[in-house]
């Protein structure tokens, strides 16, 4: 009899990567990105709404029949868009939903997989000119067998994709607009990989003025915006190419999904509270940028909110003003919004922020 999952040590260095990526925010945010592993047939990936942070401190595995999702893919079966069909329920008694990215996981034939938001792969991922200058950076790390996807629906579209295009020996993939995928035979390997793609990909990043928080503080007093959690997230307004960058569209799933469409830039709060920009959900919008000041949140804004924020400044102040960007178009912002999937996971982050369930730093 094999023993019990969490005792298997591929199992628990699994859980201490997933938490290493998940505190680190140049890796991923919030309930960003998913690892997994295969292991006797099953494979264990991060719940949908989950934080890679809280990996060794909760049970946010999932065990999932790896053949049984593998068949109804290859069947064009629809319970393979959830996979919640094929999850083993007697091993999960949290009743969490695999992560959205699951059938990704599962075509990708290595045991060990990781996916994140890189700030660094993002940064490069988003620009017209990306795949040749992450070709010209991956160029020297001999290991590493990689290809560059195209900008698809998170799921089952780009699970279809990479299941096409790749090959037994891709171990990293760059998803456009998205991010970095890395596979490989053992955590081990996965996490050493990983680590080499990301410093390889970094790029450096424009300083911004220090915020003046006193003035910010007395900009939102009397109104229900507040200041981030985050004091990285005010380079966003206080840099101007990093603005400029930022307001010309969304770049990357997860920013839709946590903070809505693009940005709302105003001279002040109430400007930018009254504000509703196409697209955009119903209410005042949880985050509104002030160039020169600063970027406030709206108190309903949730953890994730937040990690985003910080997120977005980070990614752009990496990006090189003049440089040209292909970003996210309203077919495929409205395609995040309105997909079933993505409404758990806002719903899930919602609850969760209302319990104060965010990660230490």
């Amino acid at each position: 009899m094999s023993q019990p999952i969490d005792k298997d040590p591929e199992f628990i260095a699994l859980r201490a990567l997933s938490s290493a990526l998940g505190r680190d925010p140049s890796r991923t945010q919030a309930a960003g990105g998913n690892t997994s592993l295969k292991h006797d047939g099953v494979l264990w990936i991060k719940a949908s709404g989950t934080w890679l942070a809280h990996a060794e401190e909760r049970d946010i595995m999932v065990p999932v029949d790896l053949n049984g999702l593998l068949d109804a893919l290859a069947a064009d079966d629809p319970r393979a868009e959830t996979a919640a069909s094929f999850v083993d329920e007697a091993r999960n008694p949290v009743r969490l939903r695999p992560s959205i990215e699951t059938s990704v996981h599962a075509v990708i034939p290595h045991a060990v997989v990781a996916h994140i938001h890189c700030v660094e792969t993002i940064a490069l991922a988003v620009r017209a000119d990306g795949e040749a200058l992450i070709a010209e950076r991956l160029g020297s790390l001999g290991d590493v067998a990689w290809i560059y996807v195209s900008y698809l629906r998170p799921g089952l579209p780009l699970s279809k994709v990479i299941a096409a295009r790749s090959a037994p020996s891709v171990n990293v993939i760059i998803l456009a607009n998205h991010g970095l995928v890395v596979a490989g035979a053992t955590v081990m390997e996965v996490a050493d990989r990983l680590d080499r793609v990301c410093h390889a990909l970094a790029s450096p990043a424009r300083s911004a003025p220090s915020p003046d928080l006193s003035r910010l503080a007395q900009a939102i007093e009397g109104s229900d915006y507040r200041l981030p959690a985050d004091a990285a997230a005010h380079g966003l307004a206080l840099d101007s190419a990093s603005l400029s960058l930022a307001r010309g569209g969304s770049l990357y799933p997860d920013h839709v999904i946590f903070l809505g469409p693009g940005i709302v830039v105003a001279p002040n709060v109430d400007a930018g509270a009254a504000a509703r920009p196409a697209g955009a959900r119903d209410g005042p919008p949880p985050m509104v940028t002030i160039p020169g000041l600063g970027i406030v949140m709206h108190r309903s804004a949730t953890n994730a909110a937040d990690a985003l924020a910080r997120c977005l400044a980070d990614v752009v102040s990496r990006i090189p003003p003049g440089a040209e960007i292909v970003r996210l178009t309203p077919l495929q912002e409205y395609e995040l919004t309105h997909w079933e999937a993505e409404k758990y996971r806002q719903a899930l982050d919602a609850r969760t922020s209302k319990q104060g369930e965010a990660p230490a730093p």
